[in-house]
């Protein structure tokens, strides 16, 4: 004898009617909300990221004067050559590129900037490198914990000429992107 479940229909359940939340309540959510992005964005801005403007023309083309600079801060492994970064010098903040790191022979001659020995070709830059009379002594090697910068626009630029090796505890953060607030 075969036993024949019969499927027993109960029926469709009524659904009950959801109460409406009031416009205050949404709008109370929706503030919250834009409350918790803001505070996201500050504690981003504040401990990963940084932004500056850049005010010179230092770095010129590649970073015009008024263009914003977004940065990143946690940089532990520190800076490799060619890397633009933000530093702190006597209260200025500015942006220029690492030529060389703790180590490095550094050399200005008539030829043009030397690196261990090596001639650099630097078809990115703007002006002959050459020594500022009241600047640093060429050829130096570059400390422990320090890095040599300079400029793109390196006529005039205010750099490691002048100022000499910059202490990593003075370098903000590698340079993310760039942001063009002129000239678009």
């Amino acid at each position: 004898m075969e036993q024949v479940m019969k499927r027993q229909d109960f029926g469709a359940i009524p659904k009950r009617a959801q109460p409406r939340p009031s416009v205050w309540s949404e709008l109370l959510f929706l503030l919250v909300k834009i409350a918790f992005i803001a505070l996201a964005f500050l504690l981003l801005f504040t401990f990963l990221f940084g932004i500056l403007r850049h005010k010179d023309s230092s770095m010129a083309p590649a970073i015009k004067d008024g263009d914003l600079v977004v940065f990143y801060q946690y940089t532990k492994s520190g800076f490799l050559p060619r890397d633009t970064v933000a530093l702190k010098i006597d209260g200025q903040r500015q942006v220029r590129r690492v030529i060389a790191i703790a180590g490095d022979r550094i050399d200005i001659t008539e030829d043009g900037l030397l690196i261990n020995g090596a001639l650099q070709q630097e078809t990115e830059i703007w002006g002959k490198t050459e020594q500022y009379a009241d600047g640093v002594r060429f050829p130096l090697t570059v400390p422990e914990g320090q890095i040599f910068v300079l400029g793109d626009n390196r006529i005039g630029a205010m750099d490691s000429r002048i100022y000499g090796c910059v202490e990593m505890k003075d370098a903000l953060g590698k340079v993310m992107t760039v942001i063009r607030r002129r000239n678009i």
